[in-house]
């Protein structure tokens, strides 16, 4: 059964920091564009960041969270990771995982993130 599973999710303070991950099963995320996307309440859900797969690892990031959020993978583990440093209100959102392959695109159920004093 393919599914991706986020996890990570929490209650954190401004500046603080939150690793999320996105476990992949029933494929290997290893050969996908994985990608995190965010949905904050009222809004359009919002590119964060990819990396891509296939024996590559490039990234790109969206400019409201470049040189705070990294994405790494474990190809071992079959699981992508959303690294959060310096988090912000505006951060607060459900964070969704996206394995995007040549031939199907899987979505994970997403975590909440809510950042808050």
């Amino acid at each position: 059964q393919v599914q991706l599973v986020e996890s990570g999710g929490s209650l954190v303070q401004p500046g603080g920091s939150l690793r999320l991950s996105c476990a992949a099963s029933g494929f290997s995320a290893s050969m996908y564009l994985m990608r995190w996307y965010r949905q904050a309440p009222g809004k359009e859900r919002e590119f964060v960041a990819y990396i891509t797969g296939d024996g590559g690892s490039f990234t790109n990031y969206a400019d409201s969270v470049k040189g705070r959020f990294t994405i790494s993978r474990d190809n071992a583990k079959n699981t992508v990771y959303l690294q959060m440093n310096s988090l912000k209100p505006e951060d607060t959102a459900v964070y969704y995982c996206n394995a995007d392959g040549a031939r199907s695109s899987y979505w994970g159920q997403g975590t909440q993130v809510t950042v808050s004093s």
